[in-house]
């Protein structure tokens, strides 16, 4: 696998692709990029191709693009009928201003000569995934963080088309997550990664409840503490992106009003809260909710708990980790007909049994077992530990079990977290002048080409 910034962004073009675009896909779509920025989105002009292999390379002709795209609207109250879109339709999509360009020109697509070209024969053009909660990978873990842990666990993530991630931490003393924030600081400024680039770190406690402490230790519970939080920030400012408490504990509202006031995201997780303390957590700036249904009181009728609280509240952003087995397809459905306003969240919550078969693993310092792909503390075997799932798997669970478009597949992967995480500007879309995070799929929703800012990850295992 290359690595993107050592690599040089590429220039190149992919065609005959059906493009997942915030204004809908475009069918039989060309994408552009140069220099690692997207170019240009529009319908193929019928370019004439030279096959290597399972994609081609072209000598590009300089052909002018056709003033009509097709493009179909992938969603609930959408028709099944493509949308014709006329010439002014067609602009905004294929020769939107580039905010890259000093001059806001329109970009036009001139075809280069010396440009490698990638069929899509069809497949799905999306944005590169973002997972903002994911412990490891390839039988390694965040919290024994060095540039051999990152490297490891980016590459493997990168390979499933995770395109930016967050370093996740487990509930652990304070020197330990002191070496986490330390080492994946120096991870980032040096710049070095070779798969998918950290963009900050999701600390999931330690300031959670000991009623529902999941596969955490409970014996490194504190209650939550704005100090530590304050010496982290003057250390590394930006870095920490996300922090997940119990907001019925002592102090914890005063730590969700630091974290706003610090535009972090400030998640309910392990958590005993009622419904009516999270809705007083929620006027404090409460916005997010980690591994929803998992370790938090659950929506009973009369006690609506903070599950009820999250699928009733708007303002909550609302992870899933959709495997089948944290969440029964069913429970996945109702959460995404009522998280539609960019407020679902795909993630994995991965640890390091990621990528590996079954067995014995560490998630943080807990010992877990692998059996049949369920990850569990070995002494409770009904205590989840985390999954092995990645973030291909979970896209093609929403799409194939959960019933999602995917167009809101693709949101609740990539744009949905972006916009969470404020790098919504950069990326989780397929726009002019985004960074080209692009992966491309065949038809059954494998893994074909992955490109991260624009650079070609090689020698993975199509997936």
């Amino acid at each position: 696998m290359t690595h993107p910034t050592e690599g040089t962004p590429a220039s190149f073009r992919i065609v005959n692709g059906r493009i997942v675009t915030p204004e809908g896909i475009v069918e039989q779509g060309t994408l552009i990029v140069e220099h690692g920025v997207i170019q240009y989105i529009g319908s193929d002009h019928g370019a004439v191709v030279a096959h290597t292999g399972n994609w081609t390379v072209n000598s590009m002709d300089n052909e002018k693009a056709d003033d009509s795209a097709t493009i179909s609207a992938d969603n609930e109250d959408a028709s099944d009928s493509t949308l014709q879109r006329d010439n002014a339709a067609h602009a905004t999509i294929a020769n939107k201003p580039n905010p890259a360009s000093s001059t806001g020109n329109a970009v036009q697509p001139a075809f280069r000569q010396d440009v490698v070209q990638y069929d899509a024969r069809g497949g799905l053009v999306l944005p590169g995934f973002i997972d903002i909660h994911v412990h490891g990978g390839m039988g390694q873990d965040f919290m024994d963080a060095s540039t051999e842990v990152l490297d490891t666990i980016t590459r493997f993530h990168a390979s499933q088309g995770t395109t930016s991630i967050l370093a996740t931490t487990m509930t652990a003393p304070r020197v330990a997550i002191d070496h986490v924030l330390e080492q994946v600081h120096a991870y980032m400024e040096k710049g070095d990664m070779p798969g998918a680039q950290v963009v900050g770190v999701h600390l999931e406690g330690p300031f959670i409840s000991p009623k529902w402490p999941g596969a955490q230790n409970p014996g490194h519970i504190v209650l939550p503490n704005v100090q530590w939080l304050e010496e982290w920030h003057a250390a590394y400012p930006g870095l920490i992106k996300q922090l997940t408490l119990a907001p019925e504990r002592e102090g914890a509202l005063e730590v969700i009003r630091w974290l706003r006031a610090h535009d972090i995201t400030a998640a309910a997780g392990h958590t005993d809260a009622t419904y009516e303390q999270i809705m007083e957590a929620v006027e404090a700036g409460l916005n997010h909710a980690v591994h929803t249904f998992n370790a938090m009181t659950p929506l009973h009728h009369r006690k609506p708990g903070t599950a009820g609280a999250v699928l009733g509240t708007p303002a909550i952003c609302a992870e899933i980790i959709a495997d089948g087995i944290h969440v029964h397809p069913a429970a996945v459905a109702l959460l995404a007909q009522l998280k539609q306003q960019h407020n679902l969240i795909l993630i994995t919550d991965a640890m390091s049994a990621a990528g590996l078969g079954d067995g014995d693993y560490m998630l943080g310092d807990q010992p877990v077992k692998v059996i049949n792909g369920v990850a569990t503390l070995p002494e409770d075997s009904g205590t989840l530990a985390g999954s092995r799932l990645t973030m291909i798997e979970g896209f093609r669970f929403l799409i194939e079990k959960a019933g999602l478009s995917v167009q809101r597949a693709s949101e609740a992967a990539s744009g949905n977290p972006a916009r969470q995480l404020g790098l919504y500007e950069q990326t989780g879309s397929l726009e002019v002048g985004k960074q080209a995070d692009v992966l491309v799929l065949d038809g059954d929703m494998g893994l074909k080409e992955i490109f991260v800012r624009g650079v070609r990850l090689e020698g993975f295992t199509a997936s």
